[in-house]
């Protein structure tokens, strides 16, 4: 298990928005994408793919096409209505945009899709068996982080013929612990579930607040559920403006809205 930043290797080119790419995935397509590359404007520029943003539809969908064709050109991308929850569900074939089921993780083992998670500081997590062709992908914000969302989709993926002791993993771009100032109320049901949790919760400089190190609390979830192998990319939504969006930069702001990005993982669609 690494628990440190991953070196991941930037993906661009004049006609591609920028991702990151990880060697742990040994060439299967995936990218970590943030707010660079796209057409939307103000608020929302540029890559912003959030339909629960009040950006042009339009532009929206254009984002998500430039990332698809990015990555895996032929593919459809799928993505869920996130709700903070832990659930997972096994994708057979695309799903309509405006019927995509409410839940906050996605496992397929069909080539061709392209399965997507949104975020704005919440730890986006990508998964995959290669020898098996299994993949899978996952919106880890605390609350789902704490009720189990990465151990779901594991063990979804373990009845498409996945064996977790293949699982690689990769973290993409979140907010750090030096970004993410919590009450210490917050901290309660991390160290009811486990007091060893108290090493992701450090010192703030106000009293009665906490800063907590989610990418680390995900890194060992995953380690606790038996993955060998999974790093995080080390960036930080919250401080890098330029790079990515955040929805706690925007809320301390008093700004109107944020944009999202996207994390994707596909199988090669058949020759």
């Amino acid at each position: 298990m690494t628990c440190h930043p991953a070196k991941a290797k930037p993906m661009s080119n004049t006609l591609s928005p920028p991702c990151l790419q990880l060697p742990i995935f040994g060439g299967l397509a995936h990218g970590f994408f943030g707010r660079e590359g796209g057409i939307s404007t103000g608020t929302y520029a540029s890559l912003n793919v959030g339909p629960g943003s009040d950006d042009a539809p339009d532009a929206i969908a254009e984002n998500r096409r430039r990332i698809r064709d990015a990555i895996l050109p032929d593919a459809t991308l799928v993505t869920l209505y996130q709700v903070h929850s832990p659930d997972v569900v096994r994708i057979n074939a695309a799903i309509p945009h405006d019927v995509r089921p409410e839940a906050d993780a996605l496992v397929t083992d069909r080539p061709g899709l392209l399965l997507g998670i949104l975020t704005a500081d919440c730890v986006p997590v990508l998964f995959a068996d290669i020898d098996a062709g299994v993949i899978g992908a996952a919106h880890a914000g605390w609350k789902g982080a704490i009720h189990g969302v990465t151990d779901n989709t594991i063990a979804a993926m373990e009845q498409l013929g996945a064996q977790r002791s293949r699982i690689v993993a990769a973290l993409g771009p979140c907010i750090a612990r030096k970004s993410y100032e919590v009450s210490e109320s917050f901290a309660l049901p991390f160290l009811e579930q486990n007091p060893a949790h108290e090493q992701f919760f450090h010192d703030a400089r106000r009293p009665g607040h906490l800063m907590f190190d989610i990418p680390g609390y995900v890194l060992a979830r995953l380690a606790a559920a038996g993955v060998r192998r999974a790093e995080w990319v080390g960036h930080d939504t919250c401080a890098e403006e330029e790079q990515y969006f955040s929805y706690r930069r925007a809320s301390l702001r008093g700004e109107p809205g944020y944009g999202r990005q996207l994390s994707v993982i596909g199988l090669p669609c058949p020759n």
